[in-house]
């Protein structure tokens, strides 16, 4: 049963075992803090393999997770759901060029009728309302290269929803041996 006041744990671009054995230990013990509390997991692409799925279908009792451009598993391309009256989408991003482009996203969100879209696909967080879009970008979980470069750092985000219509997004970051947490607050409009 989801709480009153959700919360969403955003993870992507793990790559796993490909360019990564796991995640990085200092934000994996974050990770796996936030998850105790959390009510969804939505995992944005690029797993690469069905270990990682597994894994990721465990730590909560609601999943979400869309096909990466590096994934051979049968999974969706979009996913939509919503909590209250907010609707999110999740596509990987590598249907839009260049990678990351708000432009296209935007016009996906707004195919999908969604308030929040979430892509991956970049290896870079972001976390940006763009033409009345809440866009966010975990960025990758394991902090590896992708195709486009990307920060290299491991990173992943969380959604706390209140008021049916208030979103406090949580960006989390390992850089080098310590984590930032930065905080964003969006009111959603209907």
């Amino acid at each position: 049963m989801i709480s009153l006041m959700p919360k969403i744990i955003i993870i992507a671009d793990t790559h796993i075992p490909e360019r990564a054995s796991w995640i990085p230990s200092g934000i994996e013990s974050v990770l796996m803090d936030e998850v105790r509390n959390s009510d969804i997991l939505v995992h944005g692409g690029d797993l690469v393999s069905e270990d990682v799925l597994k894994w990721a279908k465990s730590l909560t009792s609601m999943f979400y997770v869309v096909v990466g451009n590096m994934d051979y598993l049968d999974l969706p391309e979009r996913v939509k759901f919503h909590i209250d009256d907010i609707y999110i989408g999740v596509l990987h991003g590598h249907q839009v060029y260049p990678r990351g482009n708000l432009d296209q996203l935007t016009d996906i969100a707004r195919e999908m009728n969604v308030h929040v879209l979430i892509s991956a696909h970049t290896h870079r967080p972001l976390v940006k309302e763009y033409r009345g879009i809440v866009h966010l970008n975990p960025g990758s979980l394991t902090g590896v290269w992708g195709g486009g470069g990307g920060s290299m750092k491991p990173s992943f985000l969380v959604i706390n929803v209140s008021d049916r219509k208030r979103l406090n997004v949580i960006l989390y970051e390992q850089k080098e041996d310590r984590i930032e947490k930065q905080e964003f607050n969006f009111n959603i409009s209907f």
